[in-house]
C-alpha cells in the first residue's frame, strides 16, 4: 500500500490544462459546441462475467503434435488491455473454465472478441476469432453458448456470460447518437530527488494503460529541474485506470567477444501500483509508493476530471460558420437569379447549387479553372451554394480563395496567373536550394509535435508547383472568403483509409472547409485552426499551430498513397485477384435475429478465420500504404454509441464490413490515414449530399480520362447503401464509348433526389465551333479546336505537370465552351430546382403544422 498526504489546492489549475483554457473563450466555438445535436444522458453499469469453458476438436497448426490452446479475450470499451486464458496443452478438446469480470457501461456498444490462439516457440498462430455483442445477453440471464468454428471437423468453443446491474450508480454520458464521450481523468504529477539517498543509474518507467500518454521514462536522479520530473496522464475514469510504477537500474556492461555491441544491462527491482480512482479530485497528496523491499518512490499527484466542456464538437448539423454563410449567400442567390433567369424568389426559397469537381493532377486543376470561366461568363457563378473537389479540383480552388473577392472578379486574371506557373519549369522544386529549404521546414514542423511524412513534402513540392515560392497561407485564412456570402462555400475532400485495406472497400469521407475539419459520418469535427493538435476522448491534449494549406494539398492529392492492389486494379481495370484467396474468411456463426429479444440494433455474431502467417505477408506487400500520411486522430477515446448501426452513413448490415467492427473502427485508432478522395469515389459527391446540406443541384465536372460515369456508378452505389436519395443513372454503350458534354440526371417525382448535371472531359462540337453557335474564320481558329484530350501521346497525362502554353489555353477553352453550350440545360435545372425547392418547403410546412 501507499501512504499519501493531502493539501487542498483551491484555485489552482493544472499547466498541462492551461493550453485548452484561453481559446474556451473564442465565442464561435461556444456556439457551435451548444449545438442540438449532441445530449447528455444516463445510463446504468452492468457486471459482466465470461466464463471460457472449454474447446472441442481443435485441429492447431503443428503436423507433429497436438494443438498447445489459449483463448485471448478483447473487450476494450470496459478493459484497455486483453485478457488471457492458461495455456492447455497438446490437447484437442482444451478445458480451462475459468472466469473473467468485467464492468460495461451500457450506453456503448459493448463488443467482445474471443480469440483462440495455438501457442508457438517463435509466434503464437491465430487459430479462429469470435465476434460477439454483449448486448445480445439479456441482464439478469446466464447464458451458455456453443459457437462453431469449423463446421467440417465439428471445431467449438463454448463459453458461459452473465450479467447483472452494477451496484455503481448510474453515470451521466455525452453522446450524439453515434459516438460517447466518458468523464475523462488528467492525472499529473512529479517524481521528487531526495538528495540523501545513494545516487546510481535508476530509472521510473510510469504508465497508465489505456492512457493517452500509454508510458513515460524518468530517471530517478536529480536533472536540470531541482523539483524533480513531471509527469501527465489523459485515462478513461470508467476503465478503472491504475498508475503502474516500475523502477529499474541500467548497468553498463563492458562489451565482450560474445556480445560485442552488448553495453548496458537492465535489472529490474519492483514495481508498484496506485489506483486512481483512490486519489481526491482536485487535490495535489504526497505518495510514498514502495516499489520494493529497499525501494520507496516519493510522488507528488493531482487528479483532474474533464467531461462538461468538450473541445470537439459531436453534432451532424452544419457549423455555426457555414450555417451564418449560408444566411448571407441566400441573399446574394436570390439577386443573381433574379439577373440571370429574370425570377424573382425570396431568399429561403433560392436553390442549393453545388458545383463539384473531380481529380485528375495538373488536367483537373486547368479544366476547372475554365468550368468556372464558364459558369462565370453565364452569370451563373453567384448562383451556387457549395464548391467541392477532391485531389486537382482542390489545387484550383485552393489557389482561387487567396483572393477574398475572386468570383467577383473577372477569372482570366487567375487563370493568367496559374498558366505561368503551369507552363514553367518544375525543376527548381529540386534544387538543392529547395531542397535544403524543405528540409528545414519540414524538421521545424517536426520539432512543433506534427507527424511528418511523405505527404507533407509531396505538399511543399506542390507548393513550389503552384507558387514557386513560400506560401503560408491556411486553410482558416480562407474564413475572410466567405464571411459576407460573397463566394460559394469551399468543402474539400479527403478519405481517411486503412493501410492495409483497398479504398474501395473501406473509406471515411472526411471535409476541410474553412471553419471546421470532420467526419460527418461520425458527427464529429474540431475546428480548422486546431487540426493537426492532438485530442483524446473530446478534449485538446496538445495544441499546435495550424499547418500550411500546402500540407492540406498534399493530403488531398495524395496519389502516391496508392498500394500495389490498386495500382494494379487501375493497371488493368481489376486488381490482384488472387489476393482475395488469402483474406479473413468472416461468417455469421449464430444469427440472433432468430431469436425473440433481439434488438435489431444487436450485431450478429461473426466468426473470422484468419488467412494466416503467407497471407499476412502477401498483405502487407500488396495492400500496405507506404507513403500514407498518419495524422492525429481527433476522435481518439470516443467510444461508438450502442444503437449506432441505426444510423445511415454506416453499412453495419453487412456483417464483413469494417463498420460492423466498432472495435476496429477510427475512433478506436491511434491515427488517422487521410489521402487523396479519388481512392474511394473520385469526385466529392458524398459530401455534398449530406442531408444537412440539402442540396437541390450538383454540376459535376468529371476531368478523368476513362469510364466517364464511373463517379456515378460508384456514387449510386454509395448512396444506395446508405438510403441516400440520388438519380437513377442509364447511359447508353455509346454514351460510354463517346460521351457527350451534358447528361442530366433527375426523379421528376421525388423532389428529395437533386438535379444531376454531369459534363465528362469531352472534346465534342468544340473541334466545329469557337463559341456555341460560332463557326471558326481562320485556319488557325480551326486547328486550335482540333486536338485530342486522351492518348499516350496526350499532353494532358496525370502524371504531366508541365503544359505548354497552347496546350494549357486549350484545355480552359474547351472547358468553358462545354458549360457555354449547355446554357439552357443549366438554366432549366435551376428553373426546376426553384419549383422543387417551393413544393418541398410547403411540404415542410404542412408536416411542421401538425406536429403542432
Amino acid at each position: 500500500m501507499f501512504r499519501a498526504a493531502v493539501r487542498s489546492l483551491p484555485g489552482r489549475a493544472l499547466p498541462a490544462m492551461a493550453a485548452a483554457v484561453l481559446w474556451k473563450k473564442d465565442k464561435e466555438r461556444e456556439r457551435a459546441i451548444k449545438a442540438p445535436s449532441w445530449r447528455k444522458e444516463v445510463h446504468p453499469y452492468y457486471n459482466l462475467s465470461v466464463t471460457v469453458v472449454r474447446a472441442q476438436n481443435i485441429q492447431g497448426t503443428d503436423m507433429l503434435s497436438k494443438a498447445d490452446c489459449y483463448v485471448q479475450l478483447r473487450l476494450p470499451t470496459a478493459s484497455p488491455l486483453p485478457d488471457r486464458t492458461k495455456v492447455v496443452y497438446n490437447s484437442t478438446d482444451p478445458e480451462w473454465n475459468e472466469t473473467f469480470h468485467y464492468r460495461i457501461h451500457s450506453a456503448v456498444k459493448n463488443i467482445l472478441e474471443l480469440t483462440l490462439y495455438d501457442r508457438d516457440l517463435m509466434l503464437d498462430d491465430k487459430l479462429s476469432s469470435v465476434v460477439f455483442d454483449v448486448g445480445n445477453i439479456k441482464p439478469g440471464q446466464t447464458v451458455r453458448r456453443v459457437f462453431k468454428l469449423n463446421r467440417k471437423d465439428k471445431e467449438a468453443l463454448e463459453v458461459e456470460f452473465q450479467i447483472e446491474e452494477s451496484q455503481d450508480p448510474p453515470s451521466e454520458i455525452i453522446t450524439n447518437g453515434v459516438l460517447v464521450a466518458h468523464p475523462c481523468v488528467c492525472v499529473e504529477g512529479r517524481i521528487k530527488y531526495d538528495e540523501n539517498k545513494e545516487n546510481g543509474n535508476y530509472m521510473l518507467k510510469l504508465s497508465v494503460p489505456g492512457s493517452y500518454e500509454k508510458q513515460i521514462n524518468a530517471p530517478l536522479e536529480k536533472t536540470e529541474n531541482e523539483e524533480g520530473d513531471n509527469f501527465v496522464f489523459h485515462a478513461d475514469r470508467d476503465t478503472s485506470p491504475h498508475l503502474d510504477v516500475c523502477l529499474l537500474n541500467t548497468l553498463r556492461v563492458a562489451p565482450n567477444d560474445l556480445a560485442p555491441e552488448l553495453d548496458k544491462r537492465t535489472l529490474y527491482l519492483g514495481k508498484g501500483s496506485v489506483p486512481i480512482s483512490s486519489l481526491p479530485e482536485g487535490q495535489e497528496i504526497d505518495i510514498d509508493l514502495p516499489l520494493s523491499k529497499n525501494h520507496v518512490v516519493n510522488m507528488s499527484i493531482t487528479k483532474e476530471e474533464r467531461f462538461q466542456e468538450l473541445d470537439i464538437r459531436l453534432g451532424f448539423e452544419l457549423s455555426y460558420g457555414e450555417r451564418d454563410f449560408l444566411k448571407k449567400r441566400k441573399k446574394v442567390i436570390a439577386q443573381s437569379l433574379k439577373n440571370a433567369l429574370d425570377l424573382n424568389t425570396e431568399p429561403d426559397e433560392v436553390p442549393v447549387v453545388a458545383v463539384i469537381g473531380s481529380g485528375g493532377g495538373t488536367r483537373a486543376m486547368t479544366s476547372f479553372y475554365g468550368s468556372l470561366q464558364g459558369l462565370q461568363d453565364l452569370k451563373l457563378l453567384d448562383s451556387t451554394t457549395y464548391l467541392s473537389g477532391v485531389s486537382g479540383s482542390t489545387w484550383c480552388m485552393s489557389t482561387l480563395y487567396e483572393d477574398p473577392e475572386w468570383s467577383n472578379k473577372d477569372l482570366k486574371e487567375p487563370i493568367d496567373r496559374v498558366q505561368k506557373f503551369v507552363t514553367s519549369s518544375k525543376s527548381g522544386a529540386f534544387s538543392a536550394e529547395r531542397l535544403k529549404q524543405c528540409t528545414q521546414e519540414l524538421m521545424a514542423l517536426e520539432r512543433d509535435g506534427h507527424k511528418v511524412n511523405f505527404s507533407d513534402l509531396w505538399g511543399l513540392v506542390l507548393e513550389y508547383f503552384l507558387h514557386q515560392k513560400d506560401n503560408p497561407v491556411k486553410l482558416s485564412d480562407q474564413q475572410n472568403s466567405v464571411c459576407r456570402g460573397q463566394n460559394p462555400y469551399p468543402i474539400y475532400a479527403g478519405v481517411n483509409v486503412r493501410a492495409n485495406i483497398s479504398g474501395g472497400d473501406f473509406a471515411e469521407w472526411c471535409e476541410f472547409t474553412p471553419h471546421e475539419v470532420g467526419f460527418r459520418k461520425y458527427g464529429a469535427f474540431i475546428r480548422t485552426e486546431d487540426f493537426g493538435s492532438e485530442f483524446f476522448m473530446g478534449h485538446l491534449i496538445h495544441r499546435r499551430k495550424e499547418p500550411k494549406i500546402c500540407f492540406l494539398q498534399g493530403v488531398w492529392g495524395s496519389a502516391f498513397a496508392a498500394n500495389l492492389d490498386e495500382i494494379w486494379a487501375r493497371a488493368s481495370g481489376t486488381g490482384i485477384r488472387w489476393l482475395n484467396s488469402l483474406t479473413d474468411v468472416i461468417r455469421v456463426i449464430d444469427n440472433c435475429r432468430k431469436l425473440h429479444f433481439h434488438d435489431p440494433s444487436h450485431l450478429q455474431t461473426r466468426l473470422v478465420m484468419p488467412g494466416g502467417m503467407v497471407s499476412n505477408i502477401f498483405q502487407d506487400l500488396f495492400k500496405s500504404r507506404f507513403t500514407a500520411g498518419e495524422l492525429y486522430n481527433f476522435t481518439r477515446g470516443l467510444y461508438l454509441y450502442k444503437d449506432y448501426m441505426g444510423v445511415r452513413e454506416f453499412v453495419a448490415w453487412k456483417g464483413n464490413h469494417l463498420d460492423a467492427f466498432p472495435n476496429d473502427l477510427t475512433p478506436m485508432e491511434e491515427n488517422l490515414y487521410l489521402v487523396d478522395g479519388g481512392f474511394s469515389i473520385n469526385s466529392p459527391f458524398p459530401l455534398v449530399l449530406q442531408s444537412e446540406r440539402d442540396v437541390d443541384v450538383i454540376l459535376s465536372f468529371n476531368y478523368s480520362w476513362q469510364a466517364p460515369f464511373e463517379v456515378l456508378d460508384l456514387t449510386s452505389k454509395y448512396c444506395k447503401e446508405r438510403g441516400i436519395p440520388f438519380p437513377k443513372i442509364t447511359v447508353t454503350e455509346e454514351d460510354e464509348k463517346q460521351p457527350k458534354e451534358c447528361y442530366v440526371f433527375m426523379d421528376a417525382d421525388n423532389p428529395r433526389v437533386p438535379i444531376v448535371l454531369h459534363f465528362p472531359l469531352v472534346n465534342d462540337t468544340f473541334r466545329k465551333y469557337k463559341a456555341p453557335g460560332v463557326f471558326p474564320e481562320t485556319d488557325e481558329e480551326k486547328k486550335f479546336g482540333d486536338f485530342l484530350l486522351e492518348g499516350k501521346d496526350s499532353p494532358y497525362r496525370t502524371k504531366s505537370f508541365t503544359y505548354e502554353p497552347n496546350d494549357f489555353n486549350r484545355l480552359i477553352a474547351v472547358n468553358r465552351y462545354n458549360v457555354l453550350n449547355n446554357e439552357e440545360t443549366i438554366k432549366s435545372a435551376l428553373k426546376a430546382a426553384l419549383d422543387r425547392r417551393k413544393k418541398k418547403m410547403a411540404y415542410r410546412a404542412i408536416k411542421k403544422e401538425k406536429k403542432i
